[in-house]
């Protein structure tokens, strides 16, 4: 089978970047395919950190992706479409999460349609943060579409509120297994430089409002002195609030902040020295954070949102709050630590969670599914 990929790929960055390239490598050992690009993923004007493109101590894999597409220049629609026919698929996977992206994988789905089958993953149907002009955009997307893959029920929920009748199926986010393999604990904290012997909490990824930073610093005010916390990615949108909050609690000298793009091969580091990781998210689909977190074995505990509940409580891998409130955070932390029961619990249901979640299930999945629709 012919597989073609449009989505971000290296030189660009980030987390989709490296779901992308990880998937392509699987349905790689069976299957024909290419990956095809941006030229220009986004202007940076509406980029809110500091660089798009990996740097060149940044070690990821080129794929061989080929850039056909330039989101804001309409004139490279037409050519990115011809590109992707002549190599011609039988299947063509997009990545969607945004309604900036509508118009440029419109156009490209639109014409690819018929073709062959084109199926978008989705990591979102309705954005984190919403704008009037989200749905429309997204409904044109969609009508270029044969089916779709939702990563979350939650997902799943928003494609059908859309009303588009279109063959769907839901298919959980992978483990991230490129990362490499955990380094011993006194390693990690040596290099992070924190006080062995405490308890450390990991807040890791991208820091936007809605993954909810502020509120696990007003969480962490009222922890006991033998709780550390590890603030790791980089900060989209400036930093000033949360250093104003952390400046303010009486054991900032036990929060180590890494504000900056966290590069694969420091991964490990961060999730090797954490014994709970902390997603008090406002708002959520679902979450490679997660996803990472089962493959270095690192319970988790999230707010009841979106699909973190489907993904991580009901699958055993961690505490859900209720809600994305400072207290009810530390609760659920307290609660982690207050039980070896509950410990050893979590972290049994987060071995089963790797085995389940491979990317050869998914891939299995995703092609099932493709082979159950019309073009």
């Amino acid at each position: 089978m012919r597989i073609a990929y449009l989505s971000t790929f290296y030189p660009f960055r980030g987390g989709i970047s490296q779901f992308n390239a990880r998937l392509l490598g699987e349905l790689g050992k069976s299957h024909t395919v290419q990956a095809f690009t941006f030229k220009r993923q986004y202007p940076d004007f509406l980029f809110p950190g500091k660089t798009q493109k990996v740097g060149p101590d940044d070690n990821v894999a080129d794929v061989g992706a080929i850039p056909v597409l330039d989101t804001s220049n309409p004139l490279s629609y037409p050519a990115a479409a011809r590109a992707i026919r002549a190599f011609q698929p039988d299947i063509l996977i997009m990545k969607y999460w945004m309604s900036y992206f509508a118009p440029s994988l419109g156009y490209v789905s639109r014409r690819l349609k018929g073709s062959c089958k084109v199926i978008p993953i989705l990591d979102n149907v309705i954005p984190h943060e919403q704008h009037f002009f989200d749905k429309p955009l997204t409904r044109y997307f969609l009508s270029g579409a044969s089916g779709c893959v939702s990563m979350s029920a939650e997902v799943d929920g928003d494609l059908l509120s859309l009303g588009t009748g279109l063959p769907h199926t839901v298919i959980p986010h992978p483990v991230y297994d490129h990362f490499g393999e955990s380094i011993p604990r006194e390693d990690a904290e040596k290099r992070l430089g924190l006080a062995p012997g405490r308890k450390n909490l990991l807040f890791f990824g991208l820091i936007r409002k809605y993954k909810g930073l502020d509120i696990l610093l007003e969480a962490f005010r009222e922890l006991p002195e033998d709780y550390q916390l590890i603030i790791a990615g980089e900060s989209y949108g400036p930093f000033d609030e949360y250093q104003a909050i952390i400046d303010s609690l009486p054991g900032k000298e036990r929060i180590k902040v890494f504000n900056r793009y966290i590069p694969d091969e420091e991964v490990k580091v961060y999730f090797s020295a954490a014994d709970l990781a902390v997603l008090p998210y406002r708002s959520a689909t679902q979450s490679g954070i997660s996803a990472t977190a089962v493959n270095f074995g690192v319970p988790v505990v999230v707010t009841d949102v979106g699909g973190l509940r489907e993904t991580v409580g009901e699958r055993g891998s961690g505490l859900v709050a209720p809600a994305p409130e400072p207290s009810l955070i530390r609760d659920a932390v307290l609660e982690y630590f207050a039980s070896p029961e509950l410990q050893s619990s979590l972290k049994s249901s987060i071995s089963e969670e790797k085995y389940r979640l491979s990317w050869a299930g998914f891939c299995t999945s995703l092609l099932q599914f493709a082979q159950s629709i019309d073009k």
